[in-house]
């Protein structure tokens, strides 16, 4: 097409020259010269210049011109264009009523529509047929259905565009079956169904629910199939995928004689949309190999989603990003959206930097590249990052949308910084998000955790409650007070405002039970979840259960409900029950337990720590150094805590021995200003406790 166009631009000022040497005043051949500038792609500026230099145009040359205005998109220049026409008597004529009503169309208009209908009827047009479906056109694509219908029943004729403009306008409204009805009225009628007809109900296909429908459809196009061409399969592809009916979508692909660059998209897309990774993939290298084209950004995002799945083997996703910049797409915004999603997503590797390149690469950035980003920040736990990164997007005024919101409202969550949560609460209020599922849940988590129940609870209040989102949130947040009453009440009355019930509702149900020690509660909501309220276990609810008898000290339940799990039990279900037994010095099953520990997770540093930990408060101390020495063979060490604090807005972290912050000298200052008074206040006991704590910092 590239190549075309480019051919079509040389003649075109091949002809422009001759024209300028010949001194021709005749508008003919300049309206071909006005009409192939703008059939190549060279833009409307070229058209207005010929225009511009047309001895005597005539009202061809205006509605060529017109035409190229809307052509172009450039609506509101045409409307104005078509203001001078009307003033010099060019507007009453088919094709400048024509281009004009098509104009509407693109802009979404039907104001506009309604007043060139009421010139088309002054001018005495509004019984031409192709004036009359390009007023259908604009009603049926602004959604006004019941005028789009009144203008074609009063129509004398109609022809294939008018059944097409009303079919597509019900169509995309969502009415396929009234679509479908007016597709057989055209047949009845006489009049053979186009690409066109075809492209707008293969559309609207969406959902197992109209896979006989499609197969109908399909035998409409194997029927007209000499007529139609690649448009209609390569929708019926897309089609087929939106049924469910993939091999039906590789039938058609298959079978497609001379493919394009959207067939292969097409298919590859289905691929990806349905799950089906290995099979994308291999789809990717055959189309690379094989396809005889170049991947475009609908390829790469479609490729590229799909490696976000493959968390296990992130060299595919590398492999993809380094075909991304040899074909030279990296500054393109959708391609460059989707690597950053797939960079943050990678979750056993932190790989934010290289999603952070991503995101400097771009040429222009849109609310979903900055939303992934500080997503990513949050999910990873980098919660500091995270807000620097929330501040830097107001700064840059970017638009903050539910998902910036909820990520920047848990990273306060995870920094217990309350101030800065409660501004983002007002920009919520403000912005008109606070009934929002993820954003109210966000919320109440940011205030339970800062133990701020009643804000919560105001939030809870205020939320959409008709998805069990910000009721599961609420849940959490009492049950993480041991206020196991007030959840139970929020359980019971999620079922009686038949709120859906999902597994998240349960992990906080048996966690309030753990927390306040009711083990038979805890108990009959294991044995029942399933039974009573269709929610089969998953791993966390085994975990909960595990952490509901080991806080009680009944190990030996926790280790037989762990027994009785369907499916191996993972690294948490094993740490839970280590830590039971850390509290209830169980030395003999927490060997055991450590065993399976080093086998799921032998490079998690917690259960080292965890097992020397309880060894020393025993006086094990040979076990405690055999533990250490398997550390330290293995790389491993233990990770330094961090604490946070807000101040003025801003939140500085420091660890232990930590003297990286910039006000170092004056911290440590005041810590032994601190120290000396605290010394003066106490016993003489005490006195020696300090004296060791300040000689130590």
């Amino acid at each position: 097409m590239r190549r075309h166009r480019h051919h079509l631009t040389v003649a075109a000022a091949k002809s422009h020259a001759a024209l300028l040497k010949s001194g021709i005043s005749s508008p003919t051949p300049w309206n071909q010269l006005l009409t192939a500038y703008s059939a190549s792609g060279s833009g409307l500026a070229a058209a207005r210049r010929v225009f511009d230099e047309i001895p005597r145009p005539d009202a061809v040359s205006w509605n060529s011109l017109l035409a190229a205005h809307v052509a172009d998109g450039a609506q509101s220049d045409a409307w104005r264009l078509l203001r001078s026409m009307h003033a010099r008597g060019l507007a009453a004529s088919t094709f400048a009523l024509g281009s004009a009503l098509h104009s509407a169309a693109a802009a979404r208009r039907p104001a506009l529509g309604a007043q060139l209908q009421s010139f088309a009827v002054k001018s005495g047009l509004a019984d031409d047929v192709f004036a009359a479906s390009a007023l259908l056109d604009v009603y049926a694509k602004c959604g006004r259905l019941s005028d789009a219908r009144r203008v074609f029943d009063e129509m004398p004729e109609r022809n294939t565009v008018s059944w097409n403009a009303l079919i597509a306008g019900y169509a995309e409204s969502g009415n396929l079956a009234q679509a479908i009805v007016l597709f057989h009225e055209m047949e009845r009628e006489g009049l053979a169904p186009d690409e066109a007809t075809f492209a707008a109900l293969l559309a609207a296909v969406e959902g197992p629910s109209w896979c006989f429908l499609m197969q109908e459809l399909h035998g409409k196009i194997v029927k007209y199939g000499a007529a139609l061409g690649l448009v209609v399969s390569n929708a019926a592809i897309t089609a087929y995928s939106q049924c469910g009916a993939l091999a039906d979508s590789r039938r058609i692909f298959d079978g497609i004689g001379s493919r394009d660059l959207i067939s292969w998209n097409s298919m590859l897309g289905a691929y990806a949309y349905h799950g089906m990774d290995d099979e994308a993939m291999r789809f990717f290298v055959k189309m690379m190999r094989e396809g005889g084209v170049q991947p475009d950004m609908y390829s790469f995002t479609s490729i590229i989603s799909v490696c976000s799945e493959h968390e296990r083997d992130d060299r595919q996703g590398r492999g993809i990003h380094s075909l991304v910049i040899k074909i030279g797409l990296e500054g393109v915004t959708h391609v460059c959206n989707a690597l950053i999603a797939m960079y943050s997503r990678f979750t056993k590797n932190c790989m934010m930097e290289d999603a952070n390149k991503c995101f400097n690469s771009l040429l222009l950035k849109d609310t979903v590249s900055w939303n992934s980003m500080l997503t990513g920040y949050s999910q990873h736990g980098l919660s500091s990052d995270a807000l620097r990164f929330y501040r830097c997007m107001r700064s840059e005024n970017i638009r903050t949308d539910e998902f910036a919101f909820s990520a920047a409202l848990r990273s306060c969550s995870d920094l217990a910084v309350l101030q800065l949560g409660r501004q983002i609460h007002s920009l919520v209020i403000q912005s008109g998000f606070a009934t929002n599922d993820f954003v109210s849940s966000s919320l109440i988590f940011m205030y339970s955790k800062s133990g701020m129940l009643g804000d919560a609870r105001k939030s809870f209040e205020e939320a959409d409650k008709s998805s069990s989102v910000p009721w599961n949130s609420m849940m959490f947040g009492y049950a993480q007070h041991g206020q196991a009453q007030i959840v139970t009440s929020l359980f019971n009355e999620m079922l009686e405002l038949k709120v859906p019930l999902d597994h998240v509702t349960f992990v906080g149900l048996i966690t309030a039970y753990s927390h306040a020690g009711l083990v038979d509660e805890g108990s009959e909501i294991l044995n029942t979840m399933e039974t009573r309220y269709g929610i089969p276990l998953r791993m966390e609810h085994y975990a909960c259960g595990v952490d509901l008898y080991g806080r009680a000290g009944q190990l030996d339940k926790a280790k037989e409900l762990i027994e009785s799990m369907p499916f191996r039990p993972d690294a948490m279900v094993w740490m839970t029950l280590l830590g039971a037994c850390k509290i209830h010095g169980h030395m003999e099953l927490a060997s055991d337990v450590a065993s399976h520990l080093l086998v799921e997770a032998p490079r998690q540093h917690s259960t080292y720590i965890l097992l020397s930990s309880m060894y020393s408060g025993l006086g094990m101390w040979s076990d405690r150094a055999t533990v250490q020495k398997v550390m330290k063979n293995r790389g491993l060490s233990k990770v330094p805590g961090w604490s946070w604090i807000e101040v003025k807005n801003e939140v500085h972290s420091f660890n232990a021995e930590d003297r990286s912050h910039p006000r170092m000298d004056e911290i440590y200052e005041m810590l032994r200003m601190l120290l000396q008074v605290a010394q003066r206040l106490c016993s003489s006991e005490d006195e020696e406790i300090l004296v060791t704590i300040s000689s130590d910092t």
